[in-house]
């Protein structure tokens, strides 16, 4: 490898070979990105965990680069996301080409007023090692390298793991039993649970390589450009001067001829013309599948992120699901623990996580079905919408380079109240994720610094008065409301009036905001038992 210094993470004797036995409340397989994002979100609240890889270092290669919003917001929470944003490349533009002329561009926000960009661009060592920081740092995870789970047992009210190291093995129990440990997960294969979903058979090529370039910090994809004129090429800048560029290879291609330092090199020779220089940062050719497990919950084991759903890389959909299914359960797993909700709550995790991993495969499927037509009608199709989009907006929004990565919708979680009024013009409904905005307050400048690990009433109100009473175990913010603020509550201005845009905030409008920053419900002028109502629902009390 060239700009990145991989290190390697010390091996400690775990306690249970010396006899030191006890249950813990969490156990986590697999230290990629979901696990220890998952164990800083258990511990913000008060969960200890431990976490066990195999390895002892990051991930090799870039892999996942594309860092969303959505995960920004989520890493924000637990001391990462600043890291994350100062190193990486940020970027919200795109450019679409067929040959070498553009189709169209497009812009991810075109709002101003939110904390975060559309998307950063860092490798995925980079995310692991400020993950890895950040978990080494708090003392409710230890995180065990070298550990390799070899053996699963469960009762109905915890899990045995069977843990091999360099000095033997031992036993680890566990209340709860988490499979982060990726796509080939050994979690779920020791419990011999089916991994159903569909292969592709087109390669690609990645080549990472360093080269200070003019690029501007947009995504760039060609469709039959002259450098590789029978398929696609994607081009994304990262940290350290690296770009990535993907090219596709079709289903024939001989991937260790393709790998071959002389070949990617003939291939970057094309796109970059004779007098420029690089050098090698990672190479690989890959293919792709997309699968789901039929549940994601199996008694005490629960599956995240590609241990429990893979998709195509088209949209940067993987790693960032991966974070959301981390933000969904760790509010979920604490109530559990803490005794404050039953365990049926964590069925919600695995109805609303398994509809947003459809909703994911939908996308990166209908991507690569355009991407790589697989019947000659498809092709013609594809091709003809190609010709057309330089010219006819229509047609632009019929092709499909990705559909990039933005938080899934959850219509119908148990977990939601409906609507009960019909006059919402605009604002995000129940299942939907709420929506940050710029405000004025010491403690922070934006929605999002104001939501905290619990539940959240959200209320535009001109007088104290009209305030309906919080929940126990809510914060209260409110909006426009003149005089201090009542026990409870914090007083947000609204600095350019995007927040009463955004949410329709019209006078007594009140949202509840779930922990993982979902609408649980939203009301014109709530009844006094509504909000209560509406949290018991919330949190699996019927």
């Amino acid at each position: 490898m060239g700009s990145y210094e991989y290190r390697r993470y010390p091996y400690r004797r775990p306690a249970e070979l010396d006899g030191k036995n006890k249950r813990h409340p969490v156990v986590i397989v697999g230290a990629g990105i979901a696990g220890p994002t998952l164990a800083l979100a258990l511990a913000a609240r008060g969960i200890a965990s431990i976490v066990l890889d195999e390895d002892d270092t990051v991930s090799f290669g870039s892999r996942s680069i594309c860092q969303a919003k959505h995960s920004l917001e989520v890493w924000d929470r637990i001391g990462v996301a600043r890291r994350v944003v100062e190193k990486g490349i940020t970027w919200q533009q795109g450019e679409v080409y067929l040959g070498d002329r553009p189709i169209y561009h497009f812009d991810l926000a075109s709002e101003a007023g939110h904390k975060f960009p559309a998307f950063v661009n860092l490798q995925q060592y980079y995310v692991e090692e400020y993950l890895f920081e950040r978990c080494l740092a708090e003392k409710l995870i230890e995180l065990r390298f070298r550990n390799k789970v070899v053996g699963i047992r469960q009762d109905p009210e915890s899990a045995s793991v069977d843990v091999e190291t360099p000095d033997g093995c031992y036993t680890l129990e566990a209340e709860w039993l988490i499979a982060c440990d990726g796509v080939r997960s050994a979690v779920r294969h020791l419990l011999g649970l089916p991994f159903p979903g569909e292969a592709f058979d087109d390669q690609f090529l990645i080549a990472d390589i360093r080269l200070a370039s003019g690029f501007p910090k947009e995504r760039r994809f060609w469709f039959y450009p002259p450098f590789h004129p029978t398929n696609s090429v994607l081009l994304h800048r990262q940290a350290d001067d690296v770009l990535r560029v993907d090219f596709q290879l079709g289903r024939d291609a001989d991937p260790e001829e393709e790998k071959k330092p002389e070949n990617v090199d003939r291939r970057l020779r094309l796109m970059f013309g004779p007098d420029v220089t690089w050098t090698h940062e990672w190479t690989s050719v890959y293919t792709f599948t997309c699968r789901m497990m039929e549940r994601f919950v199996h008694g005490r084991a629960i599956f995240v992120g590609d241990a429990a759903h893979v998709v195509s890389p088209f949209g940067a959909r993987g790693g960032n699901a991966a974070v959301a299914d981390a933000d969904n359960l760790a509010w979920k797993l604490t109530r559990v623990l803490e005794g404050n909700s039953p365990a049926s709550l964590l069925d919600s995790y695995c109805s609303e996580r398994r509809a947003a991993a459809r909703e994911n495969i939908l996308n990166s499927t209908r991507s690569t079905d355009f991407i790589t037509p697989k019947f000659p009608a498809s092709r013609a199709f594809r091709d003809a919408t190609l010709a057309l989009a330089r010219d006819f907006p229509f047609a632009r929004a019929m092709v499909n380079s990705g559909r990039l990565s933005v938080p899934t919708v959850q219509p119908g979680s148990p977990l939601d109240t409906p609507d009960g009024d019909s006059d919402w013009q605009r604002g995000p409904a129940p299942g939907s994720a709420m929506l940050d905005a710029p405000v004025v307050h010491d403690r922070g400048g934006f929605l999002i610094d104001h939501l905290g690990q619990g539940f959240t009433v959200l209320c535009f109100a001109a007088n104290a008065a009209d305030l309906p009473d919080l929940p126990a175990g809510t914060a209260g913010l409110m909006v426009g409301c003149e005089g201090p603020a009542p026990a409870g509550w914090t007083s947000l201005d609204d600095r350019d009036g995007l927040l009463e845009r955004r949410y329709d905030g019209r006078e007594g409008t009140v949202y509840l905001i779930r922990p993982d920053r979902y609408i649980a419900a939203r009301w014109r002028r709530p009844d006094a038992m509504a909000p209560a109502s509406a949290l018991r629902r919330a949190t699996g009390h019927g």
